[in-house]
């Protein structure tokens, strides 16, 4: 796509982080927005907000797990807007070791469903008008080894997207797919828990608990992400592969290039070197 202006975009996971940024990004560029997030008071504030500077904008409540509530979500934005022209499936949550059943559930219902479930919906549309392009959030954390949650969800949101992009090209489609694998960014994922529903028990590493340990690597976590690219930051890069139909997205090449290893050794057939989770969405 080369023109944004006038177009329409739907931004799950908008009412805070990156998805906030890609909204506020997209309404300054000339664009609807149709804001998603399960979180209803930060939803109603930050439509409002960027309502507030004259962008058309409209927030719709939505668990992205709830393949009923995507639905609705696509069916709000054509009534208000007519068409939607970019999805970006960023609605994200954390979720810790992955130490209970519970953990993995919700963690994949978020992360991979809600992908899922954006792609479904959305996908025909933009391929009918032949018009349109997707961005689904994974994470560096999709691009090297993890035993969590987290890791898997984001390992398959990769591997979907890549694929979608290979499908798009087969069939001569103009419908542009985008995979964006950030690194360290501020955002408040560390506090995934406030949006846990209540059949998924609290995580300590997210509540926070009587063990020193589980406290330290909570800290740790909040830390560093503080101390990460700003999100809108992330929305430039963004906006930018849109217009250029650019696959890959990549807040940190540092952290790409440290796979160097693990995948030379995957070419040679041995066994990979060590490595640490450093990423997050």
């Amino acid at each position: 796509m080369q023109n944004l202006e006038g177009k329409t975009a739907v931004v799950t996971g908008a009412a805070s982080g990156m998805g906030q940024a890609f909204a506020e990004r997209f309404a300054a560029a000339g664009m609807n927005v149709v804001l998603a997030d399960v979180e209803e008071p930060r939803l109603v504030a930050t439509t409002a907000a960027i309502g507030a500077t004259g962008a058309p904008v409209l927030g719709v409540p939505t668990d992205v797990s709830d393949e009923a509530a995507i639905i609705r979500l696509k069916d709000e934005a054509l009534e208000r807007f007519g068409a939607v022209h970019v999805v970006c499936n960023n609605a994200g949550v954390g979720g810790g070791p992955g130490d209970r059943l519970a953990d993995w559930e919700w963690v994949m219902n978020v992360n991979f469903w809600g992908v899922v479930h954006g792609i479904r919906t959305f996908l025909p549309l933009l391929v009918a008008q032949d018009e349109g392009h997707i961005v689904n959030t994974a994470s560096v954390a999709g691009l090297m080894p993890g035993y969590s949650p987290y890791s898997a969800s984001k390992w398959a949101v990769v591997g979907i997207t890549e694929g979608l992009f290979n499908q798009m090209r087969t069939q001569g489609s103009k419908v542009g797919v985008s995979c964006l694998c950030p690194g360290w960014v501020a955002t408040d994922i560390a506090d995934s828990a406030r949006n846990r529903p209540e059949w998924a028990a609290p995580n300590p590493l997210e509540e926070g608990d009587d063990d020193p340990a589980a406290e330290m690597r909570r800290q740790w976590l909040v830390d560093v992400l503080a101390s990460g690219m700003p999100p809108a930051a992330v929305a430039d890069l963004v906006y930018d592969a849109i217009l250029a139909e650019q696959l890959w997205i990549f807040t940190d090449r540092s952290m790409v290039e440290a796979q160097r290893p693990r995948l030379e050794a995957l070419l040679a057939a041995e066994n990979p070197p060590p490595m640490g989770l450093f990423a997050q969405d």
